[in-house]
């Protein structure tokens, strides 16, 4: 039934690209109708002008006035001919009427780098085109990422603002460089699950927040309805690698990579109809050639502004200490990563999320 589903999906996906293809060929007949009849309604126009000017005696004058009636009705049928063609191919719509209840959502324009944004169907995800990068010449050199501890007068990291700088014309995002804006896009990612990932959506659904949830291959295979549910329920889901590499991709060939992105995402497309275009880094392990090939996957790069050793289930952080160490890093344009197999997340992100609305904090879901 599943199968069927998202079969039936992907054809109502189809269908609605061949209407935007047949309009736009429409539109396109109708601009070249037009190129040609312009002006061939000017020389009417024209000549109509000129046998009114050179009309010789009475008679001929009336006959030529009955004439020039007769051709001026019929000009003025012809471009309402015209007018007809024109609103048929550009139809008025009228915005729909605000009611108050809309969420700002969080688009390409509102990053450093707006292009490559093709559509987003309901539930299909995001396709990307992004702008090729040649690899050759780019640094291997592998990289462990972690915001640091410096910060600016707007508590922002130093670090991530510096890598944003350096990065982000790869389409890598570290930070989002706006301290006029004071919100928080959520990231959560998800490796093994142990009973919180429900809990979380459940939270999430209350405080009616979206989240980026970045899952391996493996989690997808033994969690179909928590992924399914992800979508369903308005998240973003994105790929974190078919075997989340210990060692990081720079420890791979740029083969190796392209499999451990293009395996996930290809299985995630296949099985729920669903196009991932945000990646993060197994161990948050990256280098220059890594952020380039992930743009030339289609694919953003996706960083943190913040994150803690939340990941151990060993050893977990004690609530009330993580929440305070939680609430004193909120910064304008925070990228927050927390991890689902984390109890004291589980337990603490409800309060997180009602405590950073109070100070006066908005949370938009990362495109």
């Amino acid at each position: 039934m599943q199968k069927k589903e998202m079969q039936r999906k992907e054809m109502q996906r189809r269908e609605m690209q061949r209407k935007r293809r047949r309009q736009r060929r429409r539109r396109n007949n109708i601009a070249k109708f037009l190129i040609c009849a312009v002006p061939a309604v000017v020389i009417i126009l024209v000549v109509v002008g000129i046998s009114k000017a050179i009309g010789g005696k009475d008679h001929k004058k009336t006959e030529v006035a009955s004439g020039n009636e007769i051709q001026v009705k019929n000009t003025s049928s012809f471009m309402q001919d015209i007018m007809h063609y024109i609103e048929e191919a550009f139809p008025k719509t009228n915005p729909p009427a605000s009611t108050g209840d809309e969420k700002s959502t969080f688009t390409l324009a509102d990053l450093d780098n707006p292009d490559g944004f093709d559509e987003r169907p309901t539930e299909n995800g995001i396709v990307l085109q992004n702008q090729q990068i040649d690899l050759n010449g780019l640094d291997t050199t592998g990289l462990d990422w972690g915001q640091g501890g410096d910060k600016d007068q707007w508590n922002r990291p130093a670090g991530c603002l510096q890598y944003q700088e350096k990065y982000g014309k790869y389409n890598a995002y570290f930070i989002s460089d706006e301290p006029e804006k004071k919100v928080i896009y959520l990231t959560i990612d998800e490796g093994y699950e142990y009973g919180c990932s429900p809990r979380i959506l459940d939270t999430l659904k209350e405080k009616n927040v979206h989240a980026v949830f970045f899952v391996t291959k493996s989690f997808a295979e033994q969690n179909p309805d928590l992924v399914k549910r992800m979508i369903e329920e308005g998240h973003e889901v994105g790929n974190h690698s078919v075997t989340h590499p210990s060692a990081g991709l720079p420890s791979q060939s740029i083969e190796q990579q392209t499999n451990e992105i293009v395996g996930n995402h290809n299985y995630i497309k296949e099985q729920f109809g669903y196009d991932m275009h945000l990646f993060r880094y197994p161990a948050g392990k990256f280098s220059e050639q890594s952020v380039a090939l992930i743009n030339n996957l289609n694919y953003k790069s996706v960083f943190w502004s913040f994150a803690y050793l939340d990941y151990d289930v060993n050893n977990q952080p004690d609530p009330t200490e993580s929440k305070k160490k939680i609430m004193s890093c909120l910064h304008p344009g925070a990228l927050y990563l927390l991890h689902a197999e984390s109890e004291t997340n589980t337990q603490i992100l409800g309060d997180f999320i009602d405590q950073a609305r109070a100070q006066g904090y908005e949370f938009k879901l990362f495109q």
